[in-house]
């Protein structure tokens, strides 16, 4: 295997899964959409981004999964340039016959429509609102929001129409449209969650190659919460054996940076995420590899991923028990086991469509 630098996959395999029925098969997938690094990655690494504009005909995708508190999302984004190892996501470039592992990474689908989209789908007859997730299948902040700036845009589109929205990011660049994001929380319009899955910056760094450093998600932790933007620790995913004990002091650090509350969800692996995944522990970590796959499939009724409802997010067995305990012990330590932040609908208004309105 081969190690590319400022790239997480070790290899760059097709997907062998070309049947959509065998797909479905896997429950992950029934809420899916068909040098240190703390910017926003200006500095390419040796193996290059590609960008393809994508034109799709609709952006809100929706999910009826029980185990998901929001049941639609926007994905201004497909496959993401952090490069995270473990991301869940990755087996969604095998719909476009693309690899899960390097093209992930590296050949990104951009979606400029994706505003003028979500407010013909928010202007259509009968719409409810409910709060929209971003940050589902890939981070709405990863480097090439830069250049694009859709996500500025779909909040745009939130703020003008009144629209809840909730935003999951591992980016320190979440920082730039505190401007905005403070006018939606100023009518609880909107909660951020952070991801921290470890303070360990060379950890990081391998696992997480163009993903902000841990010291400048916690920094965007207190600069929203400073803007009085609700902001929510996310522990996820938790790592057997690689970032468990480090569960106390990320709980701790996101508190002091304040966080108003957490959340956390077990390591996930899907289709090929646990080949690539194993392959990266193999390359970075050898000397523990055989322990983390060991607790995680103790955590997984045997297996490298379960996709049962209900068990997907937390595992099952006395290890993520024993996980699950010392996160909620640590969390009413220190006063972030606060119930869950509501989000107003009563603002929403439809956008107006071609027609100008009569008042």
């Amino acid at each position: 295997m081969t190690v590319t630098r400022g790239r997480a996959a070790t290899n760059n395999r097709a997907s062998q899964r070309f049947g959509l029925p065998d797909r479905e098969l896997d429950g992950d997938w029934l809420d899916a959409e068909g040098a240190e690094i703390d910017r926003w990655g200006d500095e390419l690494p040796p193996l290059a981004t590609t960008i393809t504009i994508e034109t799709p005909r609709t952006i809100l995708t929706r999910n009826q999964s029980p185990d998901l508190p929001f049941d639609r999302s926007v994905n201004a984004y497909r496959g993401c340039e952090h490069g995270c190892i473990y991301c869940y996501a990755r087996p969604t470039h095998a719909y476009m016959d693309l690899s899960p592992g390097l093209d992930f990474e590296t050949k990104l689908f951009a979606k400029p429509d994706a505003a003028a989209l979500l407010e013909k789908e928010l202007g259509k007859r009968g719409y409810v609102p409910s709060p929209i997730a971003m940050g589902t299948n890939t981070d709405p902040y990863q480097p090439i929001e830069k250049r694009f700036a859709i996500t500025r845009s779909l909040l745009e589109v939130m703020e003008r129409t009144g629209h809840p929205v909730t935003i999951t990011t591992k980016n320190f660049g979440v920082t730039r449209d505190i401007d905005l994001l403070a006018r939606l929380a100023a009518r609880e319009l909107v909660v951020v969650n952070i991801s921290v899955t470890t303070l360990d910056h060379r950890l990081a760094r391998a696992m997480e190659p163009r993903a902000s450093t841990p010291k400048r998600r916690l920094e965007a932790i207190r600069l929203l919460a400073q803007a009085d933007v609700p902001v929510n620790l996310f522990l996820s995913p938790l790592i057997p054996g690689l970032t468990d004990h480090e569960i106390e002091r990320i709980v701790e650090a996101g508190a002091e940076a304040g966080a108003r509350g957490a959340s956390s969800i077990l390591l996930r692996l899907p289709w090929e995420v646990a080949g690539l995944f194993e392959e990266w522990l193999e390359a970075n970590v050898p000397d523990r590899a055989g322990r983390v796959m060991s607790l995680l499939r103790q955590s997984r009724d045997g297996k490298a991923n379960d996709p049962r409802f209900g068990m997907r997010m937390i595992g099952d067995g006395p290890y993520a028990q024993m996980l699950r305990a010392r996160f909620h012990a640590a969390c009413k330590r220190h006063g972030l086991n606060r119930d869950r932040y509501a989000l107003s609908v009563t603002h929403f208004r439809p956008p107006e469509g071609p027609q100008l309105s009569l008042f």
